[in-house]
């Protein structure tokens, strides 16, 4: 973890952000710390695993399809709030060295938590649902993430197949780069947005051709860990012969069981220059990616 006084994304990278979801519904560990209290003790022990920041969602943003169903509904900006202002301030109070992120698309929720003590706001949205988010991360300092996604919150489609993956998805982060850098935010964070309105060999397109991306001039995050086209790609014989349809060809690969399939892909936009990794499993992901740096520099000496 960064030396307090130091911003954490100034730390040597690549960086873990562990998954935080103090929601009922989310695809992967919904209900699981709903309670302040279980939710605090899961912040610490990420932290203790190696996270560099702790991304707190109180919104499921889990998408509609035939695999997810009807898709998460939208909630309130209180019941945001009621959800994650305990957990961010009794983090802030008894743990304040731990880097808090908030997963959120709303500035009056990005606004209270910042307030409360949050370093970083995460936007599923890349400000397509509120503009005004961009004011309140500058205002507050706050680097700020925008993920590429298709809809809005509470009608996301999960599949929406496009010609030029690549780059339908680096003009949209462009423009949402530009519109918070008019609003005064310095730090900006891009994320592809896997497994947000696209096909299997969309996202998997996305990872391999990732170096694609640092000619935006932002830190990249990415975020593949348990999500249905990794096991997608887990249960095909090869790449090659994947159909377009990703719901179509899902296997019984449950969530838990992705990890695998999850470090592959994380290794291979790692190499291909993801910054920051989203992360349900810390421990793993952090043991993972020691050890690829650590063979990395093996190729340097002589």
């Amino acid at each position: 973890m960064p030396e307090l006084g130091t911003h954490f994304l100034d730390a040597p990278g690549p960086l873990v952000m562990g998954i935080l979801n103090v929601t009922p519904d989310s695809f992967s560990d919904g209900g699981r710390y709903m309670e302040p209290s279980q939710a605090v003790a899961r912040a610490v022990l990420m932290a203790q695993q190696g996270a560099a920041v702790i991304d707190i969602g109180g919104a499921s943003s889990r998408p509609r399809g035939s695999a997810y169903g009807q898709g998460a509904t939208l909630v309130s900006a209180a019941q945001e709030c009621d959800r994650i202002l305990p957990v961010v301030e009794e983090l802030g109070r008894d743990h304040p060295e731990i880097p808090l992120s908030i997963d959120t698309f709303r500035s009056e929720v990005a606004r209270a938590a910042l307030t409360a003590g949050a370093a970083m706001i995460n936007d599923i949205t890349a400000l397509r649902f509120d503009p005004e988010l961009a004011r309140v991360a500058a205002m507050h300092d706050a680097p700020l993430c925008l993920m590429h996604s298709v809809g809005l919150p509470g009608d996301m489609p999960h599949v929406m197949p496009h010609n030029d993956i690549v780059g339908v998805v680096q003009e949209a982060l462009r423009a949402a780069r530009d519109l918070a850098h008019s609003a005064g935010v310095e730090r900006v964070l891009l994320d592809p947005g896997f497994g947000f309105g696209k096909t299997t060999p969309g996202n998997l397109t996305l990872m391999a051709r990732l170096s694609e991306f640092a000619g935006l001039g932002c830190p990249l995050l990415i975020g593949v860990s348990r999500k249905r086209s990794v096991a997608d790609a887990m249960s095909m014989p090869h790449a090659m012969s994947m159909p377009g349809d990703a719901d179509a060809m899902h296997g019984d690969i449950t969530p838990e069981d992705r990890l695998p399939g999850s470090l592959a892909i994380t290794g291979l936009a790692v190499e291909r220059g993801a910054r920051i990794v989203r992360t349900h499993d810390v421990l793993e992901t952090v043991r993972f990616l020691h050890t690829l740096q650590l063979t990395r520099s093996f190729g340097h000496t002589t």
